[in-house]
């Protein structure tokens, strides 16, 4: 079974892990785009803050096995 991430700012996702996920904090873009880049390749799902997804922008079509969302504003 694979891994849920919650990537992006870490006073937002730092509480998903009372659920399971694996949050992954990154406050700046380049620590995002470095963060995207280190995943395992087990992680099924990445839920992305919208700042995140700002700064990856089209690069989540990197990795077409795993689920990407982005949270809402």
């Amino acid at each position: 079974m694979g891994r849920v991430v919650v990537l992006g700012e870490s006073v937002v996702v730092a509480g998903f892990a009372l659920g399971g996920a694996v949050p992954v904090a990154a406050d700046d873009p380049d620590a995002v785009r470095r963060s995207w880049e280190s995943l395992d390749g087990d992680t099924a799902v990445v839920v992305l803050t919208p700042a995140a997804a700002d700064a990856l922008g089209a690069r989540t079509a990197e990795r077409p096995d795993t689920l990407v969302v982005r949270m809402p504003t």
